[in-house]
């Protein structure tokens, strides 16, 4: 049976609000799920540990400036989990082909927390793919003097607390605690978050590889990250070459959700500047 024939057969549950069918495109033998719209500069998302099948207010929002993608990460979402896909590196190679079948030569990465990872290293293993990189609450580094909460030793209201400074914005997007399968996808992806994440929760040779750089670099951060420490967007942002730091105020870990006008805004300044 192919991972095709799973995907048809599995039934993935469909979120409340702000869900679309997928584009499939499969690569190495997995069935990557997409959702591609826009015209423009070539941009894609790698997307943090949650909020997955949905096009979200802010991808509509890049979308009318840009070429927008944003793939689901193997366990995630509607693409499944192989076993051989272990680490990050093994994501980089996929989405290096991932790219290379939807004629992605050159592109702007945008990575989100555990997606922030993700594409920095992407980026470390593929520089000369890039146009710019745009790090966004990210982690993968070892911040030796406040290494932050252990998510996995977190409840989900615990998570969800600490994910949004924003509490309004936090209740818009709570999880239907009645939704059995709902709950159930929720659990397989945190699994498949572990797998990436639980040990090591750094990769040390990153500060290193990220050196060979040479597209223009920003971490956006948040005012008040309860989840990630605000020193891992200040260590990024010290080790990338060429790079800015800028921080959103009124946000906790989700920007993109907390405040999706302000940070499309800075991303679509950002690439058109990196383009000319």
């Amino acid at each position: 049976m192919s991972y095709i024939d799973v995907v048809e057969k599995v039934d993935i549950p469909r979120p409340r609000k702000h869900y679309t069918e997928p584009s499939f495109e499969e690569v190495l033998g997995l069935p990557i799920a997409y959702r591609r719209e826009g015209v423009g500069e070539a941009t894609v998302l790698l997307h943090g540990a949650g909020f997955t099948r949905m096009w979200l207010p802010f991808y509509a929002m890049l979308a009318e400036k840009l070429d927008f993608v944003a793939p689901e990460c193997p366990g995630f979402g509607e693409t499944p989990l192989p076993q051989w896909v272990r680490g990050f590196d093994d994501l980089a190679i996929l989405y290096d082909q991932l790219f290379e079948q939807l004629e992605l030569s050159q592109i702007h990465l945008i990575g989100f927390s555990m997606g922030g990872w993700a594409a920095a290293e992407f980026a470390s293993f593929y520089p000369r793919r890039l146009k710019s990189l745009s790090l966004i609450t990210p982690v993968g580094l070892r911040l030796e003097d406040d290494p932050g909460v252990d998510i996995f030793q977190l409840s989900p209201p615990e998570v969800m607390d600490r994910l949004f400074k924003d509490k309004d914005v936090m209740r818009e997007w709570l999880p239907d605690g009645e939704d059995f399968d709902e709950g159930i996808h929720m659990y397989s992806e945190f699994s498949a978050a572990a797998r990436l994440m639980w040990a090591p929760r750094y990769n040390l040779k990153l500060e290193h590889r990220l050196q060979r750089l040479t597209c223009p670099t920003q971490v956006i951060g948040a005012e008040e990250d309860r989840l990630v420490p605000n020193a891992m967007s200040d260590k990024f942002a010290a080790v990338l070459p060429n790079c800015r730091l800028i921080r959103i105020a009124g946000t906790g870990h989700e920007p993109l959700l907390e405040r999706p006008r302000e940070l499309a805004a800075i991303l679509t300044a950002f690439i058109e500047e990196a383009t000319q």
